[in-house]
């Protein structure tokens, strides 16, 4: 019955093999090497988030220094993907009187940040304890130079924009904008910085007035008053509002903002408005204009994006090394907002044909054939900052030590 069974079964799965021999269904032999798989393209992973934080002195909001560079770091989300931006503002004994600068980096890092940023000259020493304290953190000390000076720690980087240029430019609009004759300079706390920005603007002013108003320097009155910060607190630094009008009511018919906010175009324009004819140039901030564009000439300004933007991705990347960078215009157009770091926007109050003059001696400056850090250039007290035949270094013109001969105003606190 077994056997029977067995032969059966046989029988049954010979036919089977016959059938589908006779469809062409065997199965095929197997290949000797692996066919070549059709291309695919995996999902990229998504990048880890990057996040930078920012430590400003003053508000996001000033239409001066601290926007500038908040609006930089604006472009660097708006151009990098995957990157988030924190920060705390008004960093200063008024706003913050029991903050330092090393305990703000602290809760920025406390919330994820690999890079800082800070940008006060005041805080140099509490960046360099913060990073000599986060090694694998990266700083940026925006205005510094202690990476030039070999004091900061390996994970710091210095970056400060000429805005000599931009002053001299400044100075050059306010000189053949003048009816009166006399320019009147609204300065922060004095120091080097502030020293080189200040004489930058007399240069431009003295190049102009004499070059294309046809008069001598000696008939040229420009003054500065110190209010002793970047901005008004009261009852420690002069009120920028008063000195403003202090200037006013002694002729001077142009004012030029070296301070973090806009009391001097505010001032000039509140003055026209009253029927006395009043200029201004405020400082740092592409918008500052804003603030008074019927007494405004033009504004030098600041465009931190690009460089910002360059830095966070170098951290990113890994390729992190420590310098001091000093960055000019792109001389090609000063004014492009992806490649140039000093900028300086016409006023409506500057005139066409004091606008055509401003644009000649820009073209100057951009070309090389003229260059206002070139000596004889003395001091107030009459020692010499460049000799004669000499052009400033670099060095030279960044530790300036006193304001120039023939400008009115203290060159020490």
């Amino acid at each position: 019955m077994r056997n029977r069974s067995v032969r059966w079964l046989v029988l049954v799965l010979t036919l089977i093999s016959l059938i589908l021999t006779a469809c062409g269904t065997q199965p095929a032999a197997q290949p000797t090497a692996a066919p070549a798989a059709e291309p695919t393209t995996a999902p990229a992973a998504p990048a880890e988030e990057f996040t930078f934080g920012m430590v400003l002195v003053g508000p996001i909001n000033d239409g001066g220094w601290n926007q500038a560079h908040y609006e930089g770091a604006q472009y660097v989300v708006e151009h990098v993907p995957g990157v988030k931006f924190i920060y705390i503002d008004k960093v200063n004994p008024a706003d913050r009187p029991n903050v330092k600068v090393e305990q703000a980096i602290e809760e920025l890092i406390g919330q994820g940040a690999k890079l800082i940023i800070t940008n006060s000259a005041e805080f140099a020493d509490g960046t360099n304890i913060a990073a000599a304290a986060h090694p694998d953190v990266f700083f940026i000390h925006a205005s510094g130079d202690k990476v030039l000076t070999g004091e900061a720690p390996p994970n710091v980087r210095n970056l400060m924009g000429r805005m000599e240029y931009g002053k001299m430019i400044a100075g050059c609009a306010a000189a053949l904008t003048t009816e009166a004759g006399k320019l009147a300079y609204l300065g922060p706390l004095i120091d080097p910085e502030t020293r080189r920005l200040v004489n930058s603007t007399y240069l431009g002013a003295r190049y102009c007035w004499e070059t294309y108003r046809g008069r001598p320097a000696s008939e040229l009155a420009f003054k500065v008053t110190w209010i002793g910060f970047w901005f008004n607190i009261p009852g420690v630094t002069l009120d920028p509002t008063k000195v403003a009008n202090d200037f006013i009511n002694e002729g001077y018919d142009v004012i030029l903002s070296g301070i973090d906010t806009t009391e001097g175009i505010v001032e000039a324009n509140k003055a026209t408005q009253a029927g006395k004819r009043v200029f201004a140039v405020p400082y740092d901030f592409a918008g500052a204009c804003a603030q008074g564009e019927a007494v405004c000439l033009g504004v030098p300004y600041f465009n931190w994006g690009p460089d910002y933007k360059r830095l966070v991705e170098l951290a990113r990347a890994g390729k992190w090394e420590p310098a001091w960078e000093w960055t000019g215009p792109n001389w090609s157009n000063i004014n492009d907002p992806d490649t140039s770091m000093i900028g300086f926007v016409k006023g409506p109050a500057l005139s066409a044909e004091n606008a055509a003059k401003l644009d000649e001696f820009i073209a100057k400056l951009a070309d090389g054939s003229l260059n206002l850090f070139t000596g004889p250039l003395f001091y107030q007290d009459g020692t010499v900052f460049v000799p004669e035949g000499q052009v400033a270094d670099d060095k030279t013109i960044w530790y300036t030590q006193q304001l120039l001969a023939g400008i009115e105003g203290q060159s020490a606190p």
